[in-house]
């Protein structure tokens, strides 16, 4: 079971990450990313600020130890996907626009749900 369970982990995770490359492209404003997000509305430099986060997450999700950061990061996924979802139907973009950072949304709902005790935020009684 634990192993089944840290294989769904590792899956999750990776997928999440694999989809938050476009942060990548966002980050450096490359005109097709900024050309997609022009029909939203939203100023260009604000692309750059998303694809510098989606970037870190990345990292902090990757990296061992620093649970809190990881806590961090799957909220900030978890906002900036739901976020786009909502901005896609404030347009009345495609059902696939709105559907996919929905579902990028549930894996890293998964993704936090599976991950393994080294990776929580663990209390200890003093």
């Amino acid at each position: 079971m634990e192993r089944t369970k840290n294989i769904g982990y590792w899956v999750t995770t990776c997928l999440v990450c694999f989809c938050m490359l476009g942060g990548i492209g966002q980050l450096f404003q490359v005109k097709q990313v900024v050309d997609g997000f022009a029909p939203l509305g939203y100023p260009t430099y604000f692309i750059s600020i998303i694809g510098f986060w989606k970037v870190l997450a990345i990292i902090a999700l990757l990296i061992p130890k620093f649970p809190l950061v990881k806590e961090w990061a799957y909220a900030g996924i978890f906002f900036a996907m739901t976020g786009a979802s909502a901005s896609h139907i404030a347009v009345h973009d495609s059902i696939f626009h709105i559907i996919v950072p929905l579902v990028i949304a549930s894996l890293a709902i998964c993704s936090w749900y599976l991950r393994p005790s080294s990776r929580k935020i663990t209390t200890t009684n003093s």
